[in-house]
C-alpha cells in the first residue's frame, strides 16, 4: 500500500471518528495505518540520520555516532 493511500485512509477514519462512532474493525484498520505510518516514518529518520556527517572546526568530516 502506498504512503499516500495509508495518509488518505487515516484522514477518512479520523474524520469518521469526529462525526460518528467507529466499529471495532475500523479501529482495528486505524491503529495498523497508524503503526505502518509511524514505522515509515522511523524508517525514513534513521536512513536520514545514518547518512549524516558533521564537520568540526578543522573541517574533518564525521559519521554520526549510534547512542
Amino acid at each position: 500500500m502506498k504512503m499516500d493511500d495509508v495518509i488518505a485512509r487515516i484522514n477518512v477514519l479520523a474524520k469518521k471518528a469526529k462525526t460518528d462512532k467507529l466499529t471495532d474493525e475500523e479501529l482495528q484498520e486505524r491503529d495498523r495505518l497508524r503503526r505502518i505510518y509511524i514505522d515509515s516514518v522511523k524508517a525514513n529518520l534513521v536512513g536520514q540520520l545514518e547518512s549524516t556527517y558533521y564537520v568540526d572546526e578543522h573541517g574533518n568530516k564525521s559519521k554520526l555516532k549510534h547512542k
